[in-house]
């Protein structure tokens, strides 16, 4: 039997197939879904490189505080368990209580007023400084910088104090400072960021750190009454330095600003009954800002 050579087949079946495509019957019709490409990587870059073309604002992340009492009640339990000698004070001392801050800006004005003064004489400025910018919510920086620095003396401000209240108020009002930027940066951004203004130092920055925004974990090692407190609670012959400090309280982490103030109300007791009662607060007193 004679087969066709394999090439007519194909001859014929290419034939076959164009004389579908150009006069289909019914049966060739097959529908075909229509399918567009969709650049889907180049548009999600675009967008995720470009924020104000984002549909979700960037979260802001606050970092951690000792304003409520569960934070307060875990440096409390980690303290006890992490320093014997520690846990035995707390025993005889209520936990701490922070005041509220509700303006990072009033509360830096304030700390640079009361440097290296008595805590009467610094009131006494103080009050008047505000009555001058009109009430606490008038301290604002474009207020305070529309003060000459002849108006701000005669508040009983120093004329070196009066300039660092301008470069604080400056810092503020051309956006390097603000309330947001201070109470969302991390403790070493915000270190970097507070020394800059002219008058406020290391003290300072870590006093506010604790009192106005109450991060857990700042260690004032020049503070001398924290510095006094370890001599005391360990026994150290010496005033421990600043290194010696670190070194001792590195148990403490993350809750060293607590220790701190644990240290402060011990030496405040002390003094307390070494002058019977009239004391002051040994944070208050405290002359070693570094300025």
């Amino acid at each position: 039997m004679n087969h066709p050579p394999p090439q007519t087949t194909t001859i014929t079946t290419r034939t076959t197939v164009k004389k579908l495509r150009e006069n289909p019957t019914p049966s060739s019709k097959i529908p075909f879904q229509s399918r567009k490409i969709r650049k889907l990587t180049t548009t999600a870059t675009a967008v995720d490189n470009d924020p104000t073309k984002s549909p979700h604002p960037p979260l802001i992340k606050i970092p951690k505080s000792l304003s409520t009492k569960p934070e307060i009640d875990a440096a409390i339990n980690h303290l006890r368990s992490s320093d014997p000698l520690l846990a035995a004070l707390i025993s005889t001392h209520p936990p701490p209580k922070l005041p509220p801050c509700n303006s990072p800006f009033l509360s830096l004005t304030k700390s640079i007023i009361f440097q290296q003064l008595a805590t009467k004489a610094a009131n006494s400025i103080y009050t008047r400084f505000v009555s001058l910018c009109g009430t606490h919510s008038d301290v604002v920086p474009n207020r305070v910088l529309s003060l000459t620095p002849q108006k701000l003396r005669e508040t009983g401000v120093s004329a070196r104090k009066a300039s660092y209240l301008h470069d604080l108020s400056d810092k503020f009002s051309t956006g390097f400072l603000s309330d947001t930027l201070i109470l969302t940066a991390d403790d070493e951004t915000l270190f970097r960021m507070l020394t800059s203004v002219k008058g406020i130092g290391p003290w300072s920055v870590h006093m506010f750190m604790i009192f106005s925004l109450h991060r857990p974990d700042v260690l004032p090692v020049g503070d001398l009454g924290v510095r006094k407190g370890l001599q005391c609670l360990y026994g150290l012959k010496d005033l421990p330095k600043p290194m010696q400090v670190e070194q001792i309280c590195e148990k403490w982490r993350p809750y060293r600003s607590v220790g701190s103030w644990f240290m402060w109300r011990l030496m405040e007791a002390k003094t307390t009954k070494g002058n019977n009662g009239n004391a002051q607060s040994v944070v208050e007193d405290d002359q070693s800002g570094g300025f």
